[in-house]
């Protein structure tokens, strides 16, 4: 079976020994992914719903580099700072996946590496055709 990893290009990628998201046959797994910008600063500072909306993108454009999309999506995790919170960050979920519904959890952490995100979010997603 093929294996295609995704690099974001961070420096913490080599350090750390993780890939942004791996695709194996028809699964891609996407890493816990947060609201950062192009320079690797906090989007939506205490905003979850910004954070959660600006992370589901990164996903996104994750997705796409592994030849998947949103709609394959069947399951994420939401790991969360403050579990009160949830509707936003829910609303937030749901605003992106619509229709799609995937599995999901949120849980509430202590904390994220970076103090001011409030949201980190995994994602897995089913294509219908194996790797070319």
């Amino acid at each position: 079976m093929d294996r295609r990893t995704v690099s974001s290009g961070t420096e913490w990628e080599p350090v750390v020994g993780y890939s942004r998201a791996v695709r194996v046959g028809s699964q891609v797994h996407v890493a816990g992914t947060t609201a950062t910008d192009d320079d690797g600063d906090v989007v939506g500072r205490d905003d979850p719903y910004a954070q959660t909306k600006r992370a589901l993108e990164i996903v996104a454009e994750t997705l796409a580099e592994a030849d998947s999309a949103i709609e394959d999506v069947v399951r994420t995790r939401l790991y969360v700072t403050d579990i009160d919170d949830w509707e936003e960050i829910g609303r937030a979920h749901g605003d992106v996946f619509e229709e799609v519904r995937p599995a999901a959890t949120m849980v509430e952490v202590d904390r994220l590496i970076d103090p001011d995100h409030l949201v980190e979010i995994e994602a897995v997603a089913i294509v219908d055709d194996e790797l070319e």
